[in-house]
C-alpha cells in the first residue's frame, strides 16, 4: 500500500475501498495548488472514502475520511474563504 491511511474509525470504511493508489485512485489537484504558495493538495474520491495527500509528496501519507466528513469540511472551508 502507498502511504498510511489515517482517519477511519472501526466500521467506517470497507477495506476494499482502501487500495494502493497505483491500482485505482484518480487524483485531482486543488485549483489553488497552482498559486505557488507551497500548500498543495490532491483528492481521490471513492464511493465510501475520500483520500487527501500532499501533491508535492505523492508517495507520502494520505488522510482518508468518509464522504460525509469531506463534504462537511468543504462547506466549512468555503465559509472560511469568504
Amino acid at each position: 500500500m502507498s502511504g498510511a491511511r489515517v482517519g477511519f474509525q472501526s466500521g467506517e470504511s470497507d477495506p476494499a475501498d482502501v487500495i494502493p493508489a497505483e491500482v485505482g485512485y484518480i487524483w485531482h489537484k486543488s485549483s489553488h495548488s497552482a498559486s505557488g504558495a507551497g500548500q498543495c493538495v490532491e483528492v481521490a474520491a471513492l464511493p465510501r472514502a475520500v483520500h487527501v495527500r500532499d501533491s508535492k509528496s505523492s508517495a507520502g501519507p494520505e488522510l482518508g475520511v468518509t464522504p460525509d466528513a469531506w463534504a462537511r469540511f468543504v462547506v466549512y472551508a468555503a465559509r472560511q474563504a469568504d
